[in-house]
């Protein structure tokens, strides 16, 4: 019986792979990556990552590159207004495409839009190797990747065979989400990857006509978290009829509604990130 239970404790562990250099890790011309991730699908990862990502590269200047590796759920190409195939250089490697000053690659660039991404492990992890490495970045001060949802294989790969600057964990105040949100921290954790922080996206909704606040998933559910776990609550995004249109249109809000106080949200997430990746660099 003990033997029983002491196989499920197994299930907790992180399987180990090959061990790689510096080197190897890290791709070329790229100072920082740093992942967007969360422990379950639903919350708003994909459109926290695409207003991060260009808010970095226009609110703050920096080279900036957005990696989908949601295979099986690529978003970026409707959320980025991108509809068309990468080509590719002299050196056989697929040059992104860029669309708000954001270097852009996505497995939805690569089939058709209502295709089905029906792939077992394997292909999946070599799509995303290709991905990675089979793609000329050029000079970029960040790389975002918009991670899959989860803490399984594809979130291993990544972590494991990618230098990650560190790891944002973006999560709704409701207590069902912040429970997978804490698994995604100690994946990261237990594999060496740095969390600059938790983002409470959906914190609170605001009547358009009255201005009166409603708290549909809970109050304050990511920041007592954060607390709990010793981490940094590097932002709080509300929901917004107009972030979900922004979406649809593929012009992130921070460029439709530059001036919006969700747009100044995803700045001070943006700020954060910076300042988070500068005392990193310092330790």
């Amino acid at each position: 019986m003990k033997g029983f239970w002491r196989s499920f404790a197994r299930l907790g562990d992180v399987r180990s792979y090959s061990v790689l250099s510096n080197d190897q890790l890290r791709i070329n011309g790229v100072k920082d990556v740093i992942a967007v991730a969360s422990g379950k699908g639903g919350v708003g990862k994909s459109t926290t990552a695409v207003n991060l990502a260009v808010a970095l590269a226009n609110k703050f200047q920096l080279k900036v590159g957005l990696l989908d590796a949601d295979v099986y759920g690529p978003s970026v190409p409707t959320m980025m207004n991108i509809h068309q195939k990468p080509e590719v250089s002299t050196d056989m490697k697929m040059i992104p495409i860029e669309n708000y000053k954001v270097k852009c690659m996505s497995m939805g660039f690569l089939v058709d839009k209502d295709a089905p991404i029906v792939w077992r492990g394997p292909m999946v992890m070599s799509a995303l190797q290709k991905m990675l490495r089979e793609v000329d970045w050029g000079g970029l001060d960040i790389l975002v990747v918009d991670m899959p949802p989860g803490t399984g294989d594809a979130q291993l790969t990544m972590s494991q065979k990618l230098q990650l600057s560190g790891a944002l964990i973006v999560s709704t105040p409701q207590d069902v989400a912040l429970i997978d949100a804490r698994r995604g921290v100690r994946m990261f954790s237990k594999v060496q990857v740095p969390i600059l922080g938790l983002i409470e996206n959906m914190s609170c909704f605001k009547c358009p006509h009255c201005g009166e606040p409603s708290f549909i998933f809970g109050v304050g559910g990511a920041r007592k978290t954060a607390a709990e776990m010793g981490l940094q609550l590097v932002g709080e995004i509300p929901i917004e009829v107009d972030i979900r249109k922004s979406c649809d249109q593929g012009i992130p809000i921070v460029v439709s509604a530059p001036d919006s106080l969700v747009s100044k949200a995803y700045h001070d997430v943006a700020q954060n990130v910076v300042t988070r990746l500068e005392e990193l660099a310092k330790e």
